[in-house]
């Protein structure tokens, strides 16, 4: 897209526009935000700060801007950081004497900064707040210029990229500075999706002066350590993702030393700096901080998150002690949120109308009922309702996923049901999945090859379709035995639920391993089966063995992610281990070999079994 300088390479917004941005999404792909979404975000700013010279939306938004301009101030400020960097803002301050709270807004990991979520800002100025949003140091488009050097876009921020560190804490706190000189406010709130939200929680928990009165934290991290370098395992499809998705070459975008740790990072080297550099931009790190100012904190996840998974945020929110909210919902990352933050009228949007209620009970003072909420709930894959549509062949939802409440994260799983695998199951290549130990067996596959056995097609894209209705499906039979293991149940019955298995909480999965290599790395799959042997994923997780000495066993022991799955009474529960995952770094890749050979048996000491928790 063009270097977006004035309204005339903006166009005008039309409603089958808005439509299909709120059916699709506003991702492109992992790296690429809708043209059209972006180009509605930048018209409702032209719009709302005067400066559009032609009308560019419908008559609908153009009447919503038009009630803030009636009511309020409109800003594009730049704000001064503490070494002179210059932050992308935008502020609407309401008018009136009348004391008002302050939402402020840093935006998330995109090339458009705060711009694209505009529409979140006229929403939030008529529910009665001031908002200031602005753009995280180092974030945003920067354009080559033909003699050299670069120029930032409209919406872009000075200075280099310090993902979630100390100098973007201190830029938290200088932006409530310049709320407090402009607005007055009378409560100061945090809102943020994906790198906002780590940020909004890094500067509650850092402000010097305590000012963070709530946190809304959308598609959030709490544990960047485990987040993006777990098992031994590090996400470098996530982080590739980040990378190429600033909004200009990395060079410009980060500093040495930053560079130093992705290249570190990608490489598998200096591990112990890298965690070290990420645990400090880790909320978690100051769950004591954030319990001691008692701040309400607001999640929301979802069960199927690539960046930022799913149980690092469940395990920090179980330790908070503030006033605390954790909704998690089915799809991946800003999949739930993102229409009801950026696309008008697109429809009622749960997480997003659950997130300004209880921004309106903790900082406007509602009495809306929020404080009855239990403080965990949680939609249960894919117990949503579809019909096809005949156009598309795609799935339309014509009943949401239930949902179901609990007051704490302990309180989802209320047994566990141990699966042991043993050498022959129902379908003769495979091993099954039974309720008695066998030992002595093994099965060998050929490590160091991708299979139909993955966890997404595509970051963030697979799990768009899946909020939608569209779960990816897997054919089984496609399965390549030579380079991966399967073990699978029967079909199970019914029980007193209607359903096969409620699977709630944390599977855990423990082998014995050995290996041609000195380290390998295994990616287990929890797949739910049907009649026609096509599956979904249930959840699954990847762990890297290193230092095994070949032909020797090694116990290992690892958690999936966390999950919220009704199985159908006749499917099948079927475990998967491979090697390799386009997500994730494995260990021949890392060790520049081609293939070796991984064995899995089931040790006398240690029967091979699948821990499944249920609700």
């Amino acid at each position: 897209m063009s270097n977006p300088q004035d309204d005339n390479e903006i166009g005008a917004v039309t409603a089958a526009q808005v439509a299909r941005i709120a059916d699709q999404g506003i991702y492109a792909s992992a790296t690429e935000l809708d043209p059209a979404a972006v180009n509605l975000a930048q018209a409702l700013i032209a719009t709302l700060d005067g400066t559009a010279e032609r009308p560019l939306l419908t008559p609908e938004l153009q009447e919503l801007t038009e009630q803030v301009r009636a009511r309020a101030t409109i800003g594009l400020p730049r704000i001064t950081a503490h070494d002179g960097v210059k932050l992308s803002a935008h502020t609407i301050r309401l008018n009136g004497d009348e004391p008002r709270p302050v939402v402020i807004v840093p935006a998330g990991w995109t090339p458009f900064g705060w711009s694209i979520f505009a529409y979140t800002y006229l929403r939030l100025a008529l529910r009665g707040y001031h908002v200031l949003a602005y753009t995280p140091r180092g974030i945003g488009k920067t354009y080559p210029l033909l003699g050299g050097g670069y120029a930032d876009g409209p919406f872009t921020s000075g200075g280099t990229i310090d993902v979630g560190g100390p100098n973007d804490w201190a830029d938290g706190s200088t932006v409530i500075d310049y709320a407090q000189e402009h607005f007055n406010p009378s409560r100061i709130a945090f809102l943020g999706e994906s790198y906002g939200s780590g940020i909004s929680q890094l500067v509650a928990a850092h402000d010097p002066a305590g000012r963070v009165d709530a946190v809304v934290a959308l598609s959030t991290w709490c544990h960047l350590a485990t987040s993006l370098y777990d098992n031994d395992t590090r996400h470098l499809a996530a982080v590739d993702a980040l990378v190429n998705f600033t909004g200009g070459p990395e060079e410009r975008k980060f500093d040495p030393a930053t560079r130093q740790l992705l290249a570190d990072f990608k490489a598998g080297e200096n591990k112990e700096d890298v965690v070290a550099w990420l645990m400090e931009r880790s909320p978690a790190a100051y769950l004591a901080e954030t319990n001691a100012r008692g701040i309400p904190t607001f999640f929301s996840n979802t069960w199927h998150e690539t960046l930022f998974p799913v149980s690092q945020v469940v395990e920090h929110f179980e330790r908070l002690t503030v006033p605390k909210r954790l909704n998690l919902w089915i799809g991946d990352h800003a999949a739930p949120e993102g229409a009801g933050l950026s696309i008008p009228f697109s429809g009622p949007n749960l997480p997003v109308e659950e997130a300004f209620a209880w921004l309106d009970h903790h900082v406007l003072g509602a009495d809306n009922g929020v404080s009855d909420w239990p403080a965990l709930n949680s939609q249960i894959m894919f117990t949503y309702q579809t019909r096809t549509d005949p156009e598309t062949g795609k799935n339309v939802i014509t009943e949401p996923a239930v949902r179901e409440p609990k007051s704490s994260w302990k309180d989802v799983t209320t047994s566990t049901e141990r699966w042991y695998l043993t050498s022959v199951g129902s379908d003769s290549r495979d091993g099954g999945l039974a309720t008695e130990a066998e030992t002595g067996w093994k099965r060998e596959f050929t490590a160091g090859r991708l299979t139909e056995a993955t966890a997404v097609d595509a970051i963030i894209a697979t799990g768009q379709a899946e909020w939608k209705g569209n779960p990816k499906t897997y054919a089984t039979d496609k399965f390549d035995r030579q380079h991966l293991a399967v073990w699978a149940t029967g079909p199970l019955d019914a029980t007193t639920s209607g359903v096969a298995r409620r699977v709630r909480g944390v599977p855990e999965l423990t082998l014995t391993v050995r290996s041609s290599a000195a380290s390998t790395t295994l990616v287990a799959y929890l797949f739910d089966v049907g009649a026609d042997d096509t599956a979904r994923i249930i959840t699954h997780e990847p762990l890297t063995l290193t230092g095994l000495t070949p032909g020797e066993n090694r116990t290992a022991i690892w958690k999936l992610q966390a999950a919220g799955y009704d199985l159908a009474a006749g499917h099948r529960l079927m475990l998967v281990v491979d090697s390799k995952d386009a997500l994730y770094s494995d260990a021949l890749t890392d060790a520049g070999a081609d293939s070796s050979t991984t064995t899995i048996t089931s040790g006398d000491g240690a029967a091979a079994h699948l821990s499944l928790p249920l609700g």
